[in-house]
């Protein structure tokens, strides 16, 4: 069998060793666009305060890793896909056979329509190269302009803050964090960066960009202010890269569409990872949900159907996000903004920047979002996961929902209870 995979991030490269796995004999390729070995973007952050160089953002250390699993590694960029003869043209003119395709392209991010955004010192931080500009620009003492206070710029604003940098973050929405806490949550954490000597402006856009000598930008805000800074970060979100799959006739909509079995409307061809529209645990319906956990399991499945024999069902992913933004830890699962008809519980500690909120569908916890509670985590997913029925104990949770670890035990031993009755 030939086995290629587009694609060298971690659902690319957690796909090869699986098909390495299952299928010991076959000829398997890994093509990704970057000049750098298959790294994490997650570890971005790490390299941009000094904790690790960039060999440490590499999502397998030893160097031969790839070569002694007998897995061909290829710097260059997909361009199409001939469905018909099952060939794949890369940018520089080859052409590759293959039986099974796993496309796991991920996500690029996103340019905002502000003028003036290609200006020399704005920069994303989704690349190695990126990082290196930022390392560059973000010295101590350097102001820094943070574009979007969303899952990722809340990583970057880290490793800026830790970096000593006069940071202002201006984020669209009226929160912080807004795809994974509300309203309250969401502003608490802009209290604590407030408190940790950060500038946030939420309700404001960039309106535009420009040089103003000595190579410094400044950027005009939409509530009326001015902003000058040595560096501009744009972390506006990102889109799934579909080009060269839609352009080769599969079926995309918010990601490449897939079945049950990870599997595209080509028969050969399976997708994973950012680029995927896979199925929601909570919802069985189908979304992209560019974490990397999800795209983890994405590509075991997707490997794991490719190989002849074998066939497992992808039976969804929780919707899940862990951030740590200068020391305050917020998390969020499943349904964390809740659902028709449901119930919520909530505690609210604003002195101490803490916060729990549960949701709940009849007698079964479907969503949590959390701050300053870290010791809640596993217990919150695995109830979520295990979709396990809380009985008297939703009740007890309404009042106090400090008490999620008595009724996980609780709840946890009835179960293995019943089983063995």
């Amino acid at each position: 069998m030939i086995y290629v995979v587009v694609g060298s991030g971690p659902a690319g490269v957690v796909a090869t060793e699986q098909l390495r796995k299952l299928d010991p004999l076959a000829h398997i390729t890994m093509i990704g666009a970057e000049p750098e070995p298959p790294y994490s973007r997650m570890a971005i952050p790490y390299f941009l305060t000094s904790k690790i160089d960039e060999s440490g953002t590499y999502l397998r250390k030893q160097a031969k890793h790839f070569a002694s699993r007998n897995i061909d590694v290829v710097q260059q960029r997909a361009t199409s896909i001939d469905t018909e003869f099952n060939r794949l043209i890369t940018d520089d003119g080859r052409v590759r056979r293959y039986d099974k395709l796993l496309i796991a392209t991920g996500a690029s991010p996103v340019v905002p329509p502000v003028p003036g955004i290609d200006s020399p010192g704005v920069h994303n931080c989704w690349t190695l190269e990126d990082a290196r500009e930022i390392v560059k620009l973000a010295k101590p003492g350097a102001s820094v302009v943070l574009m979007g206070a969303g899952f990722i710029g809340c990583i970057i604003l880290e490793s800026l803050a830790l970096r000593d940098v006069n940071l202002t973050v201006v984020e669209m929405e009226n929160r912080m964090v807004p795809r994974m806490m509300n309203d309250v949550s969401g502003n608490m954490i802009k209290s604590w960066c407030e408190q940790k000597g950060v500038t946030v402006h939420t309700s404001t856009r960039a309106e535009s960009i420009e040089q103003i000598g000595g190579g410094k930008l400044r950027v005009s805000l939409s509530t009326g202010g001015t902003v000058d800074a040595d560096l501009v970060i744009s972390a506006t979100g990102v889109a799934p890269n579909l080009g060269f799959a839609s352009d080769s006739g599969l079926r995309t909509d918010q990601g490449i569409v897939v079945n049950d079995y990870l599997q595209t409307s080509d028969a050969d061809i399976y997708a994973a990872g950012d680029v995927c529209q896979g199925k929601d645990f909570n919802t069985g319906e189908y979304s992209v949900q560019a974490i990397q956990p999800t795209a983890v399991e994405h590509a075991k499945v997707a490997a794991t159907n490719m190989v002849r024999g074998h066939r497992t069902e992808h039976v969804g992913n929780v919707n899940m996000n862990v951030l740590d933004t200068i020391g305050l830890v917020s998390a969020s699962f499943g349904m964390w903004m809740g659902v028709p008809g449901g119930e919520s519980s909530e505690l609210v500690n604003e002195k101490e920047h803490k916060y729990l909120n549960l949701q709940f569908k009849d007698d079964v916890l479907v969503g949590a979002s959390s701050l300053g509670l870290t010791q809640h985590v596993g217990v919150l997913r695995g109830l979520i996961q295990s979709k396990t029925s809380l009985g008297l104990w939703k009740d007890r949770l309404k009042k106090d929902p400090m008490r999620i670890m008595e009724a996980y035990l609780a709840c946890s031993q009835s179960q293995v209870s019943a089983a063995t009755a």
